[in-house]
């Protein structure tokens, strides 16, 4: 599954101070079960827009990740709240169906 999230810095805070957090806390949460990786794109025309992607086995593992057993994650996480405006777009399966170049739908 995928969570995803927009990330949109307040004056004072870089996207890449955040993304330099984000590496570092992401280190430490892949170590969760089910943790499957993390993804950072910027906003075409918005650049202190991010779109952020943490992908997980299941729903029920997210769901159980604990974030407040790190010092560091909780720390990060506490910053970004204060300079950032993150706004939860949605937890996502994974695709009943995709297209991709070059090949037939359905195929």
């Amino acid at each position: 599954m995928k969570f995803i999230f927009e990330v949109r810095m307040k004056p004072g805070y870089t996207v890449e101070e955040y993304a330099r957090a984000w590496v570092e806390a992401s280190r430490i949460i892949q170590q969760a079960p089910g943790a499957r990786g993390t993804y950072l794109h910027r906003k075409i025309g918005e650049p202190d827009t991010l779109l952020a992607i943490a992908i997980w086995e299941s729903k029920a593992h997210r769901d159980a990740k604990d974030d407040s057993r790190s010092e560091t994650v909780r720390r990060i996480l506490a910053e970004h709240a204060r300079k950032c405006e993150i706004t939860v777009i949605g937890e996502f399966e994974e695709p009943e169906w995709e297209v991709l170049p070059g090949q037939a739908p359905g195929a």
